[in-house]
């Protein structure tokens, strides 16, 4: 019986968490789209109640932005993926920024910044797509 507990394990490897094709980088748009869409409904709407709801909200949608992010950040993308896109640390770092308190779509209903942050998205999913074909 302690020959089998010290016996060789079998090892395994797997891109990521769970079988590829999980992770997307539409889930992170997807909330981006709804900051975006919140900061231009409080633009019309200076009812304090309804801007408060938008804030808490919009703040928890900007969360969730930051969470698909990272999620992709550190489940799907790979080392090869860094050494092909080196641009790719850089642009998940400003992605979230974009995405958090400080001067981004936390701390603001500035529509240019929810823009901004679905740029940046975009420019990470076309890397994504890139790594989806080989």
């Amino acid at each position: 019986m302690l020959r089998r507990f010290l016996a060789p394990t079998i090892e395994v490897s797997a891109h990521c968490d769970l079988p590829c094709g999980v992770y997307d980088p539409a889930q992170a748009r997807i909330e981006a789209q709804s900051v975006k869409a919140i900061c231009e409904k409080v633009a019309d709407n200076d009812d304090p109640d309804f801007r408060i709801r938008a804030a808490i909200i919009k703040e928890q949608r900007s969360e969730l932005v930051k969470h698909h992010l990272w999620v992709l950040w550190t489940d799907y993308f790979k080392p090869p993926h860094f050494e092909k896109f080196p641009q790719l640390h850089t642009l998940v770092n400003e992605a979230t920024k974009l995405a958090g308190g400080g001067g981004g779509t936390k701390a603001t209903f500035d529509v240019a910044k929810a823009d901004e942050l679905l740029g940046k998205i975009d420019e990470i999913a076309a890397i994504f797509a890139e790594t989806k074909k080989s």
